[in-house]
C-alpha cells in the first residue's frame, strides 16, 4: 500500500511538473513576442524622431543594411536608408560611442542626403552616471538636440569637440568625458556616411522577418 502511494504521488508530482513547464514555455513564448514587438516599436519611433517622415516617405525598417566599420564602431551595425519618391533622401546609422563613462553608449545617427544631421538620439540602455553623463537623454535634457542641424563643414573638424577640448559642443557640470564620447562618435558617423553613401544606397535591402505587432 505504501509503494502505491510513493508511486502514485510521483506520478502526480511528475504531472505537475510537466504542466508546469508547459505553462511556463508558453509564457515564456508570448512574452518573447511581446518583448521583441515592444523593442521593434520603440526603434520605429526612434527612426522617425531622427528621420522626420517629411524626409521619407518608405518603411526604414525594411530598408536596412547591415555594415562592418571602425567609424561607427565595433562589430555589426544597421544602417536604414530614407527614400523619397524613390530617391535617396537620408540614413539612419547605428553607432557606439566606446569611450563612455560607463561603457558603450549606443546612438542612432541620421543623416539627410545631403550629410546634414536630422536627429540623434541615445539607444538605452546606457550605464552613464545618473544626474551627471545621463544628460545625453531627451528627458533628461534638450542637449542631444544641438546636432540637429550640423554636418562635416558645420562646425569645421577642430569645431567637432566639447569645449573643454577647444571644440564648439558644451558639455555638462561635472562631467566631459560622456558628452565627448557622444560629439566624436556622431562625428565619425558623418565620416562615414560621407564616404560611403553611394555604396549605401546601392546595396541591395536585407530581408527582415516583420514581427505582427499590435498596436
Amino acid at each position: 500500500m505504501m509503494r502505491y502511494a510513493i508511486t502514485k504521488n510521483a506520478v502526480i508530482l511528475s504531472l505537475f511538473a510537466i504542466g508546469t513547464a508547459a505553462a511556463l514555455a508558453v509564457t515564456n513564448e508570448l512574452t518573447i513576442n511581446k518583448v521583441d514587438c515592444n523593442r521593434q516599436q520603440a526603434l520605429m519611433r526612434s527612426l522617425n524622431e531622427v528621420m522626420p517622415h517629411d524626409l521619407h516617405d518608405n518603411d526604414l525598417l525594411a530598408d536596412r543594411i547591415t555594415v562592418t566599420d571602425p567609424l561607427l564602431g565595433r562589430n555589426e551595425h544597421h544602417i536604414y536608408r530614407a527614400r523619397l519618391a524613390d530617391q535617396a533622401s537620408g540614413a539612419v546609422l547605428e553607432a557606439t560611442a566606446p569611450d563612455g563613462y560607463g561603457g558603450n553608449i549606443a546612438l542612432i545617427v541620421g543623416v539627410n542626403a545631403q550629410g546634414t544631421v536630422s536627429g540623434v538620439r541615445v539607444v538605452p540602455p546606457h550605464n552613464e552616471t545618473p544626474g551627471l553623463g545621463d544628460s545625453i537623454e531627451t528627458k533628461k535634457s534638450d542637449w542631444i538636440y544641438r546636432f540637429d542641424g550640423r554636418s562635416l563643414d558645420n562646425p569645421v573638424e577642430a569645431g567637432w569637440a566639447v569645449k573643454k577640448d577647444g571644440g564648439e559642443f558644451d558639455s555638462f557640470t561635472g562631467a566631459t568625458i560622456t558628452p565627448r564620447a557622444v560629439v566624436g562618435a556622431v562625428h565619425r558617423a558623418l565620416q562615414y556616411f560621407d564616404a560611403n553613401r553611394d555604396n549605401l544606397f546601392a546595396a541591395d535591402a536585407e530581408t527582415v522577418a516583420a514581427e505582427v505587432c499590435d498596436e
